[in-house]
């Protein structure tokens, strides 16, 4: 894929100098008619060149959203420990649903609400650190305007989690940017649950 891409790109650059090429010479031998012409075959040339940039633009998404797959796959295959925040005792709550999943696939889940106490026969802790056990995800199931401060007790823990994961709708770069300047791997806009059975049950 990637000699593809190299392949139509550098192409680019010959067929623009024959264009300015044959403007020249057709200029010069049939200058009534070329100007109709030159509209035409200009606009030829950079409707290629849009189709050129948004093939190579395709490319590049695809490859980093495999990038990330591929991180994700190593993270949720190497970790033990996750810390659910506003995880919700409600069993039809999608944190709840998403909390009793990864305790059923045999991670240890660390709920952190602080209206409870126990959720999924866990002690739930009032925030990050309460928790008195180190934390390898923080999954984040809180509006986007709340996790900046969330964000800020990970990085001021200890032993820093190794990835900040905020839920399917959740999108703060803040937040995200704060994580990945002190080493923690961010993900954002995701289901966990879903990414777990994808690329670790599949």
């Amino acid at each position: 894929m990637g000699m593809q891409s190299v392949s139509h790109l550098s192409i680019v650059p010959v067929v623009y100098n024959c264009y300015l090429d044959f403007c020249l010479l057709g200029h010069h031998y049939m200058p009534t008619r070329w100007l109709e012409f030159q509209r035409l075959f200009s606009r030829q040339i950079g409707f290629s060149l849009l189709l050129i940039g948004l093939y190579r633009i395709n490319i590049m998404q695809n490859l980093e959203a495999l990038r990330q797959s591929t991180e994700i796959e190593r993270l949720l295959g190497s970790v033990r420990s996750i810390a659910v925040v506003g995880l919700s005792p409600k069993e039809n709550r999608p944190s709840n649903m998403v909390g009793r999943y990864l305790l059923d696939v045999g991670y240890t889940v660390y709920p952190v609400n602080p209206g409870q106490t126990i959720i999924l026969g866990q002690t739930c802790y009032a925030d990050l650190l309460a928790v008195p056990f180190p934390i390898d995800i923080v999954d984040i199931f809180r509006n986007a305007e709340d996790v900046l401060p969330i964000v800020e007790q990970a990085v001021s823990l200890s032993r820093r989690p190794r990835a900040i994961w905020m839920q399917q709708g959740i999108i703060n770069e803040t937040a995200a940017e704060l994580a990945l300047n002190n080493g923690i791997f961010v993900v954002m806009d995701r289901c966990i649950k879903i990414d777990h059975q994808n690329l670790i049950r599949k």
